[in-house]
């Protein structure tokens, strides 16, 4: 549910982490037009006849109203059932897609079980958490818990990416980044009136991202499979997940309204899957620094659909503390610049990314 974690893994995903006892390489961040100049043939290969603007615009839309669209869909299905079909027409889009351009699809017991462990923590288990938690909490709430997810993934990263150096600013970063959590759940009101349960959920949704990033780049990088086979994969793992616990803990619908159904429909087909699918275009043409900011968009937009569309209580704190964990995100993805041009790795070779932090 975080955009800014697929234009992360994109990134990452096609540097292979070095084998023990290998040198370090620096790694560095090349600005979008570093990428360019070292691609010159990209614009022509991925001319767009719809602007990247209208796209970027679409693509918040899209995973802004994710939030409210999962409100809607459990209010007449179970969580589990939500995400199952979230995940099937998710999967299904990008089926198509692999059928399409001809993918192949992942070999080697190896690197299906990296898949299916990434499929957990980055599909199966958020998605959950998140159709769980918003049967008690509003919208607006868990698309702000959502945004939380770069400040998580810095944390993490300090600890468990040994070449993720830590600056002031981003240090910085962190600490107003989760000031503004604590405001958004009214900490010096002593969290009155708030739902402990579900916050947690919307919350430890937004920490499995990161920690399935993690895994990816430690596990998946340098397979030499295309994002979308390995992302198609990995979504047919998390369906596969998600239709042995269902049954478990549900009973089959006795109907199917048909608002709720098409609300599910539009979260696997347009939020999942579709969504996917443009964002990594977006990756692709503008590079990731600029598509990654699409992040900052969700939580402004899932308020805005789940005050308008669904008459959700807003407080000032809500919109306020959002800021503040929008502003410490910001500063948390800020890297220093290089000291001089280096001209970045082929992002080819390892596949551009398996895993999905969309809401």
């Amino acid at each position: 549910m975080c955009y800014e974690v697929d234009a992360w893994i994109v990134e990452v995903m096609s540097i292979a982490t070095p084998p023990r006892g290998a040198p370090a390489r620096i790694r560095t961040t090349p600005t979008d037009a570093t990428r360019a100049a070292s691609c010159p043939d990209a614009p022509a290969r991925h001319r767009r006849t719809v602007d990247w603007r209208i796209r970027f615009a679409v693509l918040s839309l899209v995973w802004g109203f994710s939030f409210l669209l999962i409100k809607v869909g459990t209010g007449a299905f179970a969580p589990f059932q939500v995400t199952l079909g979230r995940l099937f027409f998710g999967t299904a889009v990008l089926a198509v897609a692999i059928a399409v351009r001809r993918d192949r699809l992942p070999r080697g017991l190896h690197t299906w079980v990296h898949l299916a462990v990434a499929a957990f923590l980055l599909n199966a288990l958020p998605f959950s958490l998140f159709a769980y938690a918003e049967l008690t909490i509003p919208s607006t709430l868990a698309g702000i818990c959502n945004a939380t997810s770069p400040l998580w993934g810095m944390a993490l990263s300090l600890v468990a990416l040994s070449e993720d150096r830590p600056t002031r600013r981003r240090v910085a970063g962190l600490g107003i980044g989760f000031l503004g959590v604590l405001t958004v759940l009214g900490a010096w009101q002593g969290f009155s009136g708030l739902d402990v349960r579900g916050t947690s959920m919307a919350l430890l949704a937004s920490l499995s991202y990161p920690v399935g990033w993690i895994y990816v780049r430690r596990t998946l990088a340098g397979t030499g499979y295309s994002n979308l086979s390995l992302t198609g994969t990995q979504l047919g793992l998390a369906m596969v997940q998600l239709a042995i616990v269902t049954p478990l803990f549900t009973s089959f619908p006795g109907s199917f309204p048909v608002v709720p159904l098409l609300a599910v429909v539009a979260l696997g087909a347009l939020g999942t899957g579709f969504a996917l699918l443009m964002q990594y275009g977006l990756v692709v043409e503008v590079g990731p620094t600029t598509a990654q900011m699409v992040t900052y968009f969700i939580p402004v937009i899932a308020t805005a659909a789940g005050v308008a569309l669904l008459d959700e209580p807003l407080s000032w704190n809500t919109p306020v503390g959002a800021l503040i964990v929008l502003a410490g995100a910001a500063l948390t993805q800020s890297r220093a610049r290089a000291a001089r041009p280096v001209r970045p790795e082929p992002a080819d070779g390892g596949g551009e990314g398996s895993g999905s932090g969309q809401p």
